[in-house]
């Protein structure tokens, strides 16, 4: 008995120590803790119901998101509340319409006198132009004749252009067969001294392979195929165009129609020849637009002439905004400057 009383006071004093209703206490605490929410919740929609109305409002888009997938409907296109307005593309502008230029004055009277001055037909481009070459041959081989008359031409005078051009002839090397196959240094001492000749060799070589391939021996017969071969330029191509498939879609503009039209104050002082085309093309009647390149090419190779222009003998030169304007003044001798500079 004695034993039992001791292990029992013993129990009680481990316990007053080591009190065991307290970590109890804290586990009852942390479950109605999870419980709180709810409770609390209640008290409040019942005690302030304005206010958790809003929370609720602020606070359930935000559980949806993340607890559902939204609905399929938030993904379709919404036609805009405030129309905006059209963005309006730029007028194409039109090489045929003739009223929104005005042609220069005297116009007519000024081509009828070069017209008179080139009756003779004495200039190297009545004989030796690009579109006299290959005359004598079929049409499929001649109009391969005359692009490759064009292509030469470039930077050029038309005699020795005219002279390429016939060498080549007489060594069968006018047809994209036979160029296909000749080699390339051969080409070039037969076309020699036309400017820059080894890479108009090359492009002879690379123009005859897309005629034999994508042509069937021809050349294109578009103004997009032309431009599309190398070293064919929009004058070259407009030339072939109206030699060659007898189809005007442009004015043939080198340099000597170039300069020309700027002298006469036919075109706003165009500094490319791609632009003196687009200008001219504004006013000049589209019967003139064949007729204009050799008569006005003839001109420049006779009177109207890069460096010191014949203006005492061109007819016109009352008309002509810079007649007599451009003459190259004499160089002055060795002498005379080292004497001006002592």
């Amino acid at each position: 008995m004695h034993t039992r009383l001791t292990s029992v006071k013993a129990e009680m004093a481990s316990s007053e120590h080591n009190p065991k209703p307290e970590s109890g206490i804290r586990v009852f605490v942390r479950k109605r803790r999870l419980r709180k929410p709810q409770v609390i919740t209640e008290n409040i929609v019942k005690v302030e119901p304005q206010i958790i109305t809003e929370n609720i409002v602020k606070v359930e888009p935000q559980d949806q998101k993340f607890g559902s997938l939204p609905d399929i409907e938030e993904f379709a296109y919404k036609k805009p509340s405030i129309s905006l307005p059209l963005r309006k593309s730029k007028p194409i502008s039109n090489n045929n319409d003739k009223t929104e230029f005005k042609p220069p004055s005297d116009w007519v009277k000024i081509l009828e006198g070069i017209r008179e001055m080139r009756s003779l037909e004495d200039a190297p481009v009545d004989s030796m132009g690009c579109e006299k070459a290959g005359n004598s041959l079929p049409p499929k081989e001649r109009r391969f004749a005359v692009l490759v008359s064009s292509l030469l031409s470039s930077q050029t005078k038309d005699n020795v252009t005219h002279g390429a051009i016939q060498r080549l002839l007489d060594n069968n090397l006018l047809n994209p067969e036979t160029i296909d196959t000749a080699d390339e240094s051969a080409i070039q001492k037969l076309i020699y001294p036309v400017g820059f000749y080894t890479r108009k060799a090359s492009n002879m070589k690379k123009i005859a392979k897309i005629s034999l391939l994508n042509y069937h021996g021809d050349i294109p017969n578009t103004l997009e195929g032309l431009l599309s071969l190398p070293g064919i330029g929009p004058k070259m191509a407009h030339l072939v165009m109206n030699v060659a498939w007898n189809n005007v879609q442009g004015i043939c503009v080198d340099t000597h129609v170039h300069r020309i039209c700027n002298r006469l104050g036919w075109v706003p002082k165009t500094k490319t020849p791609e632009e003196t085309r687009e200008a001219l093309q504004m006013w000049l009647p589209k019967e003139e637009w064949v007729p204009i390149n050799p008569l006005l090419v003839g001109f420049g190779q006779t009177i109207c002439t890069p460096l010191r222009p014949s203006c005492g003998l061109c007819s016109v030169n009352g008309l002509c905004p810079s007649a007599f304007q451009e003459a190259t003044p004499k160089k002055k001798s060795r002498l005379k400057t080292e004497l001006s500079e002592s």
